[in-house]
């Protein structure tokens, strides 16, 4: 069953050109394997074409929105995943919704871990994840991409648990006008790494649903029999009012680690 199940993935996901063992998770046509859940609207309603593609790259848009109205929203891998990395470049263009929050000027991300939109309820802006934070300059100071926010969660750095909702990666300060490449190593439960233009820029291990649901909510998930220790979850594109592009949004399965028997 297990071998079926695997030629059957290898015939919907087909091998990336670039390199052995990578797979595309964006055919460059349309949306097949993913699924929209944007808040106040049904799962699988992709609201206003907040996500289409154009020219071979996904893209967010907010054009043919009337205001934004707190629709933020996330685009799903059907599939969940554990063991990976995952590898895709992106690109802020134009201007945040009017009346979407000030800080979602020039951000967006990827989140890792995530839920599945089928548990969402349909107000839910945000799910419970890993986000790997995508950031552009505003010329105010220092503002980093490739963080991690914690929606719903907590992760350990150094053996020691953070329940802050944001840790800054140390890259640098990116201008908003160029496509920008990022990796996410994600172990299970063990370690996540984040690279932006091929450099690591920051490493945590041991993500977590947060029992005290700080930024949202997660008695549900509990109260549905969730574990605390996060060890898969969905993938998700982020729409949160500024528009961006998506593409090469690629995978690559990596082996569990295998650990010693305790004798």
């Amino acid at each position: 069953m297990i071998r079926l199940l695997l030629v059957s993935l290898a015939l919907i996901l087909p091998l990336s050109a670039d390199e052995p063992g990578w797979i595309s998770l964006f055919n460059g046509r349309d949306l097949s394997g993913w699924t929209p859940k944007i808040a106040k609207h049904p799962l699988g309603d992709n609201t206003f074409d907040t996500f289409r593609v154009e020219d071979g790259i996904l893209k967010c848009a907010y054009d043919k929105y009337p205001s934004f109205d707190k629709r933020f929203g996330h685009l799903y891998t059907n599939l969940a995943y554990s063991y990976y990395i995952l590898r895709m470049e992106y690109r802020f263009v134009g201007k945040m919704m009017p009346d979407a929050p000030g800080y979602v000027n020039l951000n967006s991300g990827v989140m890792a871990h995530s839920q599945p939109p089928q548990s969402m309820t349909l107000e839910q802006g945000f799910p419970a994840s890993i986000e790997f934070q995508f950031l552009a300059d505003e010329g105010k100071g220092p503002r980093p991409t490739g963080n991690v926010c914690t929606p719903g969660t907590n992760i350990e750095i150094d053996g020691k648990l953070v329940t802050q909702h944001i840790v800054q990666s140390s890259a640098p300060n990116l201008p908003a006008d160029q496509w920008v490449s990022i990796e996410m190593e994600v172990r299970g439960n063990e370690e996540i790494i984040h690279r932006v233009n091929g450099k690591e820029v920051l490493r945590y291990q041991k993500p977590q649903l947060d029992p005290k649901g700080r930024v949202i909510e997660t008695k549900s998930l509990f109260q549905a029999g969730s574990p605390l220790r996060l060890t898969s979850g969905h993938i998700a594109l982020q729409a949160e009012g500024q528009p961006i592009w998506f593409r090469n949004i690629q995978l690559k399965q990596l082996e569990p680690t295998i650990r010693p028997e305790k004798k």
